[in-house]
């Protein structure tokens, strides 16, 4: 995972860097069976590797990314990037090389019996509730954050106000034209050509 994780910002490619991240939940995902979390194994592989990655490739590959201009301050912030990485695997490895795993919160309900699944709902939905809620609430505010800060008008974008059309009546979009019949039209250039050859007559 660490060395996928690597790759991802030391790619050159961008569809290389997307297809080492996939593989990088997939390890994660290795890890949350190895601590017999099934069900958060199969929900990240379902979810960021089944969907999110797809979109993301996808979105990577219809766009045409300059990875040049993206990686100009790389160099900038490698110390930086360096010692908060060096942090998270020393995080990684005290937790597991931890040799006894023990639950801060014991979950309502017989542990023996109940499944991860069963608990993971519990802990959820008793426990931490408000935190989850907090989290949700904080991911709203972040896309609507994002929203906001990305959209932007258009002067070549043409858009419909309902308002205006309910207003609208038949005089100013309705013309009607009086077009004469075809034997008329006839009638009228044979005129117009006879008015014409006595004109030049009399000259």
């Amino acid at each position: 995972m660490l060395f996928a994780a690597l790759r991802v910002i030391t790619a050159r490619n961008s569809v290389h860097a997307v297809l080492y991240l996939v593989l990088a939940f997939f390890s994660a995902a290795s890890l949350w069976l190895l601590l017999k979390a099934e069900f958060l194994a199969i929900a990240l592989v379902l979810v960021y590797v089944g969907a999110v990655m797809v979109l993301f490739l996808f979105v990577v590959m219809m766009l045409d990314i300059n990875a040049q201009r993206l990686r100009s301050g790389f160099w900038k912030a490698a110390p930086l990037a360096a010692v908060v990485a060096g942090l998270i695997i020393a995080q990684l490895v005290a937790v597991l090389t931890h040799a006894h795993w023990q639950a801060t919160v014991e979950p309502a309900g017989d542990l023996g019996l109940a499944n991860n699944i069963e608990v993971l709902g519990q802990l959820t939905y008793s426990v931490y509730v408000f935190p989850l809620q907090i989290a949700g609430a904080l991911l709203l505010v972040a896309i609507v954050s994002a929203i906001a800060l990305t959209l932007r008008q258009r002067k070549d974008s043409k858009h419909q106000d309902p308002a205006q059309q309910v207003k609208v009546r038949r005089a100013d979009r309705v013309r009607l034209v009086d077009v004469p019949n075809q034997a008329q039209a006839r009638q009228d250039v044979r005129s117009s050509g006879s008015h014409g050859s006595a004109e030049e007559g009399t000259r």
